[in-house]
């Protein structure tokens, strides 16, 4: 049977990157846009994380589906996946602040050893073992496990940062979880060295000395961040006195961090044996720590500015990890070592995690769920097994490339649900939001005065036009409105007072107490419903130059009276009563 969208498509099909066709590369960047940010939605409606949904689009449209994307374009793309591993980098790095890591600096080095050693070895025996049973190749099964065990132990910041990100959590766990995520990578990339330094001699007959690969191994780490905090520095600089201008800030940044990356990869040289070169993810990840922490603070908006430029990069990125993936290139031997591989990765990672948290007394919430959160790999092991496709290309580089890629699907469609459920468990789903957030979402009845809903029946700032002033004034005197609605013999709003009102008929001396509120009312200017947004309702403030509103029901019954310093009050309640439960998380 033919394929009908391959008929319909065959000039899209496995494109040559050559200066004539830019306009179907520039065609098919849109395609990839679109549908990746499509999908996105469709799985966030579900209630599946988005990035779940730039991959399955990948998936289809890439080397395992129609095959709209050609291996030319997709390793054309490759700079955008660079771009997106930097940025992610920079925003991770803007996240480590020094007064968290020293208040949690114990807590993160425990569970930072636990969730990397751990892995690294399961995954070693797991594979190792299983190669050696079915080729009998020594060589081959210690290699293969060595390697795997160490791409094994990063974690891929992108989809977890996202759902982070997307679910708005604040909390430990969400602080431990980028804390862990931002630094496994350095680990990864060390044990990457020393098993590739073990496997080459074994598998390839050449010998590097191990002095000279730990030496290329302190040039990557150190020189990365020696030149993340020299970039960082002269950033800082440049954008601190051009706050107000957004778009140089955002040009300057970008520009710095393009330049940054650029350089990382420009800087790759042979120093005899061995290859040395910075790592463009930890460089970005030193520009954001510095900026976060040792710039003015009005620099940080700038994290805000990047933050808001970075949606398109990641579709495009994770629609490419998508597209990269070809799952019929898979023999049985691969297949089973890709089961032991997530499988050992999973439980290593699991217990790992725990048994740090338990060793560094981490909050309870940490322990348990952090496992959850540590399950996504991407572009740091898929970066790690192209250079293992590279260093070993005559034996098993193509192998651990096939896993990887094929082992990254798999883990990046679970991977961003169990962070989701982690951080739900936790409690810490929708906790960073400050005052403007809470007003987006909450609406007029949702305010409360003295644990009381404004429309309760219990609202003393309801009188009838009947009323004398002198209870009016009783009334005032015990309880904290400013403002009253006025209720007519028809039981529906017919007037406003306000304190001034009252001032002005307290200077009336006792005559003025025998006055009706119908003789001091004025007509109300405005009126809302419960149903009206908080946000809806500060416009009316504003708008009209008043500090309090008539609360009415759809038969224009008075049900209230809204301040604006009630709404504020309210506001400020709701952000200190997170704050307390994030203190209580800790």
């Amino acid at each position: 049977m033919t394929n009908p969208i391959a008929n319909f498509l065959p000039h899209l099909m496995q494109f040559e990157v050559t200066n004539n066709q830019v306009p179907h590369i520039i065609f098919l960047l849109g395609l990839m846009m679109f549908f990746g940010s499509f999908g996105g939605r469709i799985f966030q409606k579900l209630k599946i994380p988005q990035v779940v949904g730039y991959i399955v689009i990948g998936i289809i449209i890439g080397a395992s589906g129609f095959k709209v994307l050609g291996d030319n374009l997709i390793s054309a793309l490759n700079p955008i996946s660079t771009i997106a591993l930097s940025l992610i980098g920079f925003l991770v790095g803007a996240e480590l602040k020094i007064d968290v890591i020293k208040k949690y600096g114990k807590q993160f080095v425990g569970i930072l050893i636990g969730e990397t050693t751990v892995p690294f070895l399961v995954v070693c025996i797991f594979t190792g073992t299983a190669s050696y049973l079915i080729t009998k190749n020594v060589p081959y099964a210690v290699s293969i496990g060595l390697l795997l065990g160490a791409i094994c132990t990063a974690t891929a910041p992108a989809a977890t940062t996202d759902v982070l990100k997307e679910f708005r959590t604040k909390g430990p766990l969400t602080t431990t979880t980028l804390g862990i995520v931002a630094m496994d990578d350095a680990f990864a990339l060390v044990a990457y060295t020393i098993a590739a330094a073990i496997s080459s001699p074994m598998l390839e007959g050449k010998s590097v000395p191990v002095l000279a690969q730990l030496g290329a191994i302190a040039y990557e780490i150190f020189g990365s961040i020696i030149l993340g905090l020299a970039v960082g520095f002269i950033l800082t600089k440049i954008i601190s006195g051009m706050m107000s201008d957004d778009g140089r800030v955002l040009g300057f940044s970008l520009g710095t961090i393009f330049l940054c990356t650029g350089v990382c990869e420009l800087a790759v040289f042979k120093a005899g044996p061995v290859t040395l070169e910075f790592d463009h993810i930890m460089a970005a990840m030193t520009v954001g720590f510095y900026i976060t922490n040792f710039s003015l603070p009005k620099t940080k908006n700038l994290f805000k500015l990047i933050d808001k430029y970075t949606p398109p990069i990641y579709v495009l990125f994770f629609v490419t990890v998508g597209a990269k993936l070809n799952v019929w290139k898979l023999k049985p031997l691969f297949i089973l070592i890709a089961i032991l591989y997530v499988t050992g990765r999973t439980i290593g990672k699991s217990i790992g995690a725990k048994l740090g948290a338990w060793i560094t007394k981490a909050p309870p919430t940490v322990g348990k769920y952090l496992p959850f959160c540590l399950l996504s790999q991407a572009g740091v092991a898929i970066g790690l097994s192209t250079a293992a496709g590279n260093d070993f290309k005559n034996t098993i580089g193509t192998e651990i490339m096939l896993i990887i890629t094929a082992t990254t699907f798999i883990v990046q469609i679970i991977g961003p649900i169990c962070v989701k459920y982690g951080v739900t468990k936790a409690g810490e789903v929708g906790l960073d939001v400050n005052a403007e957030d809470i007003m987006k979402k909450a609406v007029v009845g949702d305010v409360k005065v003295n644990g009381e809903n404004i429309c309760s029946e219990k609202s003393y700032s309801i009188v009838s036009e009947s009323d004398m002033v002198g209870s009016i004034i009783n009334s005032f005197s015990h309880h904290e409105n400013l403002n009253y609605a006025v209720k007519g013999e028809n039981g529906k709003i017919a007037g406003q007072i306000n304190l001034t009102h009252l001032k002005e008929t307290m200077q009336m001396g006792e005559f003025g107490r025998f006055l009706l509120a119908m003789d001091i009312m004025d007509k109300p200017a405005l009126t809302c419903k419960p149903s009206t947004s908080l946000t809806d309702a500060y416009k009316l403030f504003d708008d009209y130059d008043t500090d309090a509103i008539c609360i009415v029901n759809e038969e224009d019954k008075p049900l209230g009276i809204l301040e604006k310093y009630t709404v504020d009050h309210y506001l400020h309640t709701q952000v200190v009563e997170l704050e307390h439960k994030l203190a209580s998380m800790a």
